[in-house]
């Protein structure tokens, strides 16, 4: 599963999480930069899985190109500007609320929510801090 959240101070978080809403790889950008930067960065650490859920923020032509290059099936749906539609398995795409739910219990630490941090370096380690506990421990 790959996804994003906004933060605090105008940033963006994207994760990729396993099957169990884990979060494997973290990526920060800031919040004006497009979805597609952050997929780029996370795409090269995908692991080999069968299909990857993601939301509309990462609906783009060469994206899916390269999930099919290797060999993953993406389940995201289409933007909403598109004039034809984009078929994704609707019942496996419900199972990306397991994403959101990884994004809601990292907001529960105060320091995460609020952005204490104003490098991106030092909030991106408490991120990473916060899901070592959470889930890794």
């Amino acid at each position: 599963m790959i996804g994003r959240t906004k933060g605090g101070m105008n940033t963006k978080l994207h994760a990729v999480c396993d099957s169990q809403g884990r979060p494997l790889n973290l990526f920060v950008t800031a919040g004006q930069v497009s979805d597609y930067i952050g997929a780029r960065a996370l795409l090269s650490s995908l692991p080999n899985v069968d299909w990857l859920l993601g939301d509309r923020g990462y609906d783009a032509d060469w994206f899916r190109e390269a999930l099919q290059d290797k060999c993953i099936r993406p389940c995201i749906p289409g933007r909403k500007q598109l004039k034809t539609t984009v078929k994704y398995d609707k019942r496996r795409y419900k199972r990306r609320n397991r994403i959101e739910i990884m994004f809601g219990r990292l907001k529960d630490w105060r320091r995460v929510a609020t952005r204490y941090d104003p490098c991106p370096k030092v909030f991106l380690s408490a991120i990473a801090l916060a899901a070592t506990v959470i889930y890794w421990l």
